[in-house]
């Protein structure tokens, strides 16, 4: 691998050895087969200029929730729940203090097409080949990265392979982390299971050794957890496991500020920068460099068609705002925008002690499912 990346786990996946029908009806187990439980954040392509999708939603949390059980049911990653709310304890959230649910996410820049991975948003965006007739949509799913003093090659690749319950040769490297660690007796080799590291369910890139793939500890989805894979929520690898195909074009990009269009102005959400990737410009630039593609844009009379507030830019450096915040001189302070939003009770019950394995979790008996 190329000296600008430091270390990264070269993984390798065996098959099982089973009759095929048996993997197949694992499979099918595996994969949620009501909507709600899915949990994808779904959405149709913008059909204006907008590259803003979803909506941000503010909910009263329960008194047997934790900030990771919310986050889950909304397909929200650790890093954004705790981003938007940094008040709150992660394991006995306030019920008096509502929480804000960061669903609302710019999309990449184009092209749109096959998966494409922002590193710093820790989120996997994926767009699936149009169905007729139907508009095209953007799927869109938290992951884990790497963790401190690893990363994930950047640029362009595909999937190479799909793999049903893997079983994982543990690399050298990663042994030889647990060794400093203290953990002397860590397995070589993990076979297929739940508490299999890759989880029941992985997608092979053409970068050695990365997969994109479910987890046997899906609470930390959203954390820097892993040695370069990507790490899913179970029920959302089932979910996506199930649409790829062998040779879906794979984009990973290092790109901390987000910057897209809402409501016909510019709008940036930031992230702290992975350090990995040994980035030359200092945040402020790098957030110009974000913005100046859209500063070429023109309205129908040859005016520029966005204005940016440069002291909000650089504010918005200094900080993570996981919330797509509008940048144009005359936008309404964020915190504003969400004083006015109506909140909603937050009524599912917790996922349960069992939650935190590789299997995605069973059908809830809410009748009420979040949208």
């Amino acid at each position: 691998m190329d000296n600008q990346y430091p270390r990264k786990a070269e993984s390798r996946v065996t098959r099982p050895r089973r009759a095929g029908i048996l993997i197949a009806l694992a499979l099918a187990s595996l994969i949620p087969t009501h909507s709600g439980d899915t949990f994808a954040a779904q959405f149709d392509l913008p059909n204006d200029d907008s590259t803003v999708v979803g909506k941000v939603r503010i909910v009263r949390p329960g008194k047997e929730n934790t900030l990771l059980d919310i986050a889950r049911r909304f397909d929200i990653g650790y890093h954004e729940i705790t981003a938007a709310n940094p008040t709150q304890d992660i394991w006995l959230p306030n019920p008096s203090i509502p929480l804000i649910i960061p669903s609302q996410f710019v999309l990449p820049p184009k092209p749109w097409k096959g998966i494409v991975i922002n590193i710093p948003q820790r989120r996997l965006f994926y767009f699936p080949p149009p169905a007729k007739n139907k508009p095209e949509q953007v799927w869109t799913f938290p992951v884990s990265i790497a963790r401190e003093g690893w990363s994930t090659p950047l640029g362009d690749t595909q999937i190479t392979g799909k793999h049903k319950d893997p079983g994982w040769f543990v690399p050298k490297s990663i042994q030889q982390e647990k060794l400093l660690e203290g953990e002397v007796n860590f397995p070589t080799y993990f076979p297929p299971g739940p508490e299999n590291p890759m989880g029941m369910l992985a997608m092979q890139t053409g970068f050695e050794g990365i997969f994109i793939h479910g987890t046997n500890k899906p609470w930390g989805v959203g954390m820097r957890t892993s040695h370069g894979c990507f790490h899913l929520y179970p029920e959302d690898a089932a979910t996506l496991f199930q649409d790829i195909r062998q040779g879906t074009p794979v984009r990973i990009m290092d790109q901390p500020f987000a910057v897209g269009v809402y409501q016909g102005q510019l709008a940036m959400a930031s992230y702290p920068p992975v350090g990995e990737y040994n980035a030359r410009q200092n945040p402020f630039t790098r957030a110009i460099l974000a913005i100046t593609p859209w500063l070429y844009e023109k309205d129908e009379t040859g005016q520029a068609k966005y204005l940016v507030d440069w002291r909000q830019v650089q504010e918005l450096t200094l900080k993570s705002q996981v919330l797509p915040t509008q940048i144009n001189p005359d936008a309404m302070p964020i915190e504003e925008a969400l004083s006015k939003m109506p909140v909603e009770d937050y009524i599912w019950p917790p996922y349960g002690d069992d939650a935190n394995t590789a299997r995605p979790p069973r059908e809830s008996t809410s009748p009420a499912t979040p949208p």
